[in-house]
Formats: structure tokens, C-alpha cells, sequence
């Protein structure tokens, strides 16, 4: 089962697109880069977009024998998401901590959906991390996207003001990557409506 109800609306309904900030610590870059690709991917009509920032949610220390109320908003923020983006930075050749805890408080409700990455790093552009996070994702048999999207935080046009991380390679990596999220959220939204997904 898929955590929410999937009967309304039609197949031709925004998909409902939550971009997850992975970040917790001070002073991270994760909320600006997050806002850039919300920014972008708010101008497709066919997406329906809304943040989920770790750093809003009092996640316990140590996991609970019952689940908290933080736990249980942040699962059914997941549970009505129709794919995700996730935007997580490249701690240590891998993410940070405080997305796999939020990852592990939810099972079913990630189910039968598509995540896609946006990544940042010094030099790597996040790819470690991301692989990480595709192995991740698998184990809740989430479908990830092949093209994913990154920055070097070593990069020239990373520093600046305005919109510093619109190039034209980036654009056409943002593209790809809401193309199949699309592509593979409305998919496994109709699949998931004509028959719940079993694991």
C-alpha cells in the first residue's frame, strides 16, 4: 500500500512534486539551491510543488518506541507526494545523516514512486552521495531517475548573486531530470490507482 489515497482526481492532475531539503546544519547552502530548483520547476504547469525542509521537523535523537508527532507529519508529507526531489549535499563522500533518519521513518508511503537528486559537493558535484542514495531508495522500492543534477561548490558559477546556477548545461540537466520524474510519476500514479502496490 502506497500510505495515502490515490482515487482522486484524474491522470491529466498536477503531480505532486515535494522537493526534500536534506541539510540540517548551519549555515548550509541546501534552502538556497532547493529554492533555485523549486523556482524552476515551478514553471512546469504539470508539476504541483511544495518543500520539505528536515530542518523544520523535531526529529528525535534516538528512534522512538512509538512514533512523535514530527515523525508522523513528516511521514504523511511523503505519503502525499506523487514523486520527490531530493536536495542533499555530499558530506564525506555520502548524505548527510538527518536525510537518512527522515528516510527510515517512513516505509510504505515512499513506495511505487520516483525520486530524482540534486546534488552539491566540492569538486564531485554530489555524485557520491547520490549513489548512495539510489541504493538507498531501492531497498523502498522507490524508481530513481537516471539524470540527476549537480553542483560544485568549487565552481565559478556557483559564486554570485542572483540566480548563480542557471547555465546552459544545467538547464538541460534540470529538464531531463522533471522530464522522466513526470514521465514516471504519472505511471506509477495510475498504477498505483488501478492496483496498490504490494512489497
Amino acid at each position: 500500500m502506497t500510505g495515502r489515497d490515490d482515487t482522486a482526481g484524474g491522470s491529466a492532475a498536477p503531480l505532486r512534486l515535494a522537493v526534500i531539503i536534506a541539510s540540517t546544519r548551519v549555515g548550509r547552502m541546501g534552502e538556497t539551491v532547493a529554492k533555485w530548483f523549486a523556482g524552476r520547476a515551478r514553471d512546469r504547469p504539470d508539476l504541483a510543488v511544495s518543500l520539505l525542509d528536515l530542518a523544520d521537523y523535531a526529529f528525535p535523537d534516538r528512534y522512538p518506541e512509538r512514533s512523535t508527532p514530527s515523525m508522523r507529519r513528516f511521514t504523511a508529507a511523503v505519503g502525499e507526494a506523487d514523486a520527490f526531489a531530493v536536495v542533499t549535499p555530499e558530506y564525506n563522500r555520502s548524505f548527510p545523516a538527518s536525510l537518512k533518519q527522515a528516510i527510515d521513518y517512513a516505509y510504505d508511503e515512499w513506495q511505487a514512486k520516483p525520486a530524482g537528486f540534486v546534488a552539491y559537493g566540492s569538486g564531485s558535484s554530489g555524485l557520491y552521495a547520490v549513489e548512495q542514495l539510489r541504493t538507498v531508495f531501492s531497498a523502498l522500492h522507490v524508481v530513481t531517475m537516471r539524470d540527476w543534477v549537480g553542483l560544485d561548490l568549487l565552481g565559478d558559477d556557483v559564486a554570485g548573486s542572483g540566480e548563480p546556477y542557471d547555465t546552459d548545461d544545467r538547464a538541460r540537466a534540470v529538464a531531463a531530470m522533471l522530464d522522466q520524474l513526470t514521465w514516471w510519476g504519472r505511471a506509477l500514479r495510475d498504477a498505483r490507482r488501478a492496483q496498490p502496490y504490494c512489497s
